[in-house]
């Protein structure tokens, strides 16, 4: 390695150039591999969730009941950040690293041989809360790997993270055709156990200091977790009923933990969270602008499948695919935005990776109801090339901003705020749409077959209630891009507070140069 991120005592010159050769880029090949592997389970159980359905026997009725195969990991992803962020911190990054590969890999086997729905569900949070604490971890090796190109080096853990999340779908439908579905988390230990042996020999030890005497906030993590878990549970409804409804009960219960958090941070002497991070403005506007990317991208994911599938009578695979065409854009954004970022700083590249995605948004609000082919790949590249770059400007703003004994803490803070504005969005936005589309549609009530109409007029009468159809629904979709380009175009303002950047001018005081 170049460097390690904590102080120790000095390496002998043969071991520096060794490390300045194969370290630095052998470190991030390991912690990015360990990235893509756990967003490629974040995705990839979607287009195996009705072969598990099956085999756990879920009648199709029960569909909302099943959909927590997929937020359980959501949440668990969300909610083991923190700790793991701070643990890292205080005992070592390369230790945790490890552990959480080894968490991941144990919760996969648990999840391939889970009975039932309920098993599952638990297995996959575990699995889930492995494979988030990764996340701000690489962030953090990988900018030590690479001290002079901080934002290059988080484009490459960004870049990783996002091409497992765009994979995942083929991923887990490929290994699920020719072995199963439980394939998909079976082959997550082999490559677990190779990936904790590369972690042991290439990534730096870790340095014990003052930090390894530290407590660990364990009021702290339960306070927020309860937070979290409870928003996640109010927004996500209760479909039983037939109609999109929050929880109140839930939420209030979130909002109450949430208040008992800040509370209890203030007053304990090693908290979880340093609030006083959020004075930084840097930080906290890393944090709002992270919160939009979650916001819009959450549009993008689930109305452009829905915009194929309802509006121009594309398959479920032609729609997932319609949207590769924004999400296989990120990655290669994130790696372009890191490198631009080195170079113009954080503030002008995070600007403009907001303004491309506000532009592709408003693009796309404007398709007609058959809009062609070249021009919906055009929108949707430009979209999904936005929210890569913004990638890197937002992870270094914040390691920027914090001291060397919360850096990993605050590159979780940044990720939870992304996975909360998700959560927020799907709510608001299912609520929302559902409404709207209610609204639209009730002057025109569905024909139904009378004795005094012949078949002409019947026909007729069903195809105009089919062109208000597709209008309503052209313009709930409009709407809800116009919200998301809104959103990105807001985003904006915050990106503009960022860390000034340029690290050939101005390096991390705190990081190796």
């Amino acid at each position: 390695m170049t460097g390690p991120i904590a102080s120790g005592p000095p390496a002998r010159p043969e071991e520096d150039a060794t490390s300045a050769k194969w370290g630095a880029p052998l470190a991030i090949v390991v912690v990015s591999a360990a990235v893509f592997l756990a967003a490629l389970d974040q995705t990839m159980v979607v287009t195996v969730l009705p072969a598990m359905m099956r085999t756990l026997h879920i009648p199709y009725t029960q569909l909302d009941d099943a959909a927590w195969i997929i937020t359980g990991y959501l949440l668990g992803y969300t909610v083991a950040m923190p700790l793991f962020g701070r643990i890292a911190d205080t005992r070592g990054r390369r230790l945790m690293f490890v552990v959480a590969l080894a968490l991941f890999s144990i919760a996969s086997i648990l999840c391939a041989l889970a009975p039932n729905l309920q098993t599952l569900v638990a297995a996959r949070i575990v699995q889930a809360g492995g494979g988030g604490a990764l996340v701000p971890i690489a962030m953090v090796i990988a900018v030590s790997a690479l001290p002079g190109r901080k934002a290059l080096a988080l484009g490459i853990v960004g870049a990783a993270a996002e091409a497992g999340g765009v994979l995942g779908p083929l991923y887990g439908a490929t290994l699920s055709q020719l072995w199963g579905w439980r394939s998909i988390f079976l082959v997550n230990v082999p490559l677990g156990a190779a990936f904790i042996a590369a972690a042991v020999v290439l990534l730096p030890r870790d340095r014990r200091g003052e930090q390894a005497k530290s407590r660990i906030d364990y009021l702290g993590t339960l306070l927020i977790a309860l937070s979290l878990a409870s928003l996640t549970i109010g927004l996500a409804g209760d479909t039983h009923t037939g109609q999109v409804a929050v929880r109140p009960t839930w939420l209030i219960i979130s909002a109450v933990a949430f208040v008992l958090f800040l509370i209890a941070e203030r007053r304990v002497r090693e908290p979880l969270v340093r609030l006083s991070l959020f004075r930084k403005i840097p930080f906290s506007a890393a944090n709002i602008a992270n919160l939009a990317v979650g916001g819009a991208l959450i549009i993008a994911m689930v109305e452009i499948p829905l915009y194929a599938y309802s509006i121009l009578g594309a398959s479920e695979i032609e729609g997932g695919l319609l949207l590769m065409r924004l999400t296989m854009m990120i990655p290669i954004g994130a790696l372009g935005g890191g490198w631009v970022a080195d170079r113009l700083g954080y503030r002008l590249t995070g600007a403009l990776g907001f303004v491309l995605t506000g532009v592709g948004f408003l693009l796309i609000s404007s398709w007609p109801i058959e809009p062609s082919s070249a021009v919906m790949t055009r929108d949707l590249i430009l979209t999904g090339l936005g929210f890569g770059v913004v990638i890197a400007p937002i992870g270094a703003s914040v390691i920027a901003s914090v001291g060397p004994e919360w850096v990993t803490t605050g590159s979780a803070l940044v990720t939870v705020m992304r996975m909360v504005g998700m959560t927020v969005g799907l709510s608001t936005l299912s609520s929302w749409g559902l409404r709207r589309f209610n609204g639209l549609m009730a002057d025109t009530p569905l024909p139904l077959r009378t004795a005094d109409l012949t078949t002409e007029q019947y026909d007729s009468l069903i195809t105009a209630y089919e062109r208000t159809l597709n209008a309503s629904l052209h313009t709930v979709y409009g709407e809800f891009f116009l919200v998301a380009a809104g959103i990105a175009l807001f985003a904006v303002l915050p990106a503009l507070l960022f860390y000034r950047g340029r690290t050939k001018t101005a390096g991390l005081p705190f990081l190796p140069q």
